[in-house]
């Protein structure tokens, strides 16, 4: 593999990272104030339709991104209802956000635009513009460094560099300010929490509802930024891919970047190599790569991640003492 090659696959890499960092990050904010949200792969998939849809229909973008984060919310108040006010079991609402997503979405594609379940190609204008770093083009001819720059880390969405950002961004809202430090008290100890006089419900509400925004960023990428428009079922697992990242990285916002990029990888090393001959043997078969990044999440997931310990109080509704 040459250098030229291996610029395009971390370049690749980076791109299909973006939508897993964002649902990756989405969960991590819901699972450290204790709710468990399975619900990832359903609202990113109905925030790819509503992008796809509205930027098909106004042929604005930005319009589609709006739409995004509003049917994912929509998804995330529907959570949030379901686990905080009226207690429900988490992972069952989880399964039925996804299983709503997936039906309502192609129900509504084929209705609007009548072609399968997808929506009409986007113009340009309805897709987000790739945006050149400042001396992308004049670092070109330093040795390494410059393709690596020019290559690799410019040519990008805006939606991956607000991806990206959010990284630091988390991590100091999470460990260095008060909410940070009350959301993540209240995944482990809402009963300490409620005693302080703190809204238990307060808090998990305002950790689903930036789950959804999230999400719906997420979603908005795969539609406008990665595809050209909504196709049924795009998401393809990678909200399942980000829960496992999540696991993968301990609920830390540092290592969910790390963790999203190396299940990115593997996913651009599949497209770029659909067959992979071994000596004159045989040939691994295009099936077989398109499964590696599943086949890998599972193997990491089982052998290499040691003892991961989930939020204490994650996954139970929280019934206050009168």
């Amino acid at each position: 593999m040459d250098f030229a090659t291996t610029l395009q696959i971390l370049d690749s890499a980076l791109r299909l990272t973006t939508p897993l960092l964002l649902a990756c990050l989405a969960g991590l904010y819901s699972e450290r104030a204790g709710i468990f949200d399975i619900g990832l792969e359903g609202k990113m998939l109905m925030a790819a339709f509503c992008a796809g849809a509205v930027a098909a229909m106004t042929g604005s973008a930005w319009l589609g991104l709006g739409a995004a984060i509003f049917g994912s919310i929509l998804l995330a108040v529907l959570h949030g209802l379901a686990s905080i006010t009226f207690r429900g079991n988490q992972l069952i609402s989880g399964v039925a956000i996804n299983f709503l997503a997936a039906g309502l979405t192609v129900m509504l594609a084929q209705s609007w635009f009548g072609m399968g379940g997808n929506t009409p190609s986007l113009s340009r204008a309805g897709r987000f513009p790739e945006l050149h770093l400042p001396f992308a083009g004049a670092m070109r001819e330093i040795p390494v460094i410059g393709p690596f720059y020019a290559e690799v880390l410019s040519g990008h969405t805006a939606l991956a560099y607000i991806a990206l950002a959010l990284v630091p961004i988390t991590w100091w809202l999470l460990f260095r300010t008060r909410y940070g430090l009350r959301l993540r008290a209240v995944g482990e100890n809402p009963e300490a929490v409620d005693t302080t006089g703190v809204s238990v419900t307060r808090l998990r509400y305002s950790a689903v509802i930036i789950c959804g925004i999230l999400c719906g960023i997420a979603g908005a990428q795969l539609a406008t930024g990665i595809s050209a428009g909504f196709h049924k079922d795009m998401t393809a697992g990678r909200g399942f891919i980000a829960l496992a990242a999540l696991i993968f990285a301990k609920w830390h916002p540092w290592r969910a970047l790390g963790a999203t990029f190396l299940f990115g990888l593997f996913q651009a090393i599949a497209n770029r190599y659909p067959e992979v001959p071994v000596g004159d043997l045989f040939t691994i078969p295009s099936v077989a790569m398109d499964a590696l990044p599943y086949v890998l999440t599972v193997v990491i997931l089982a052998g290499f991640i040691g003892r991961a310990i989930p939020p204490r109080a994650g996954g139970e509704p929280y019934v206050k003492e009168r």
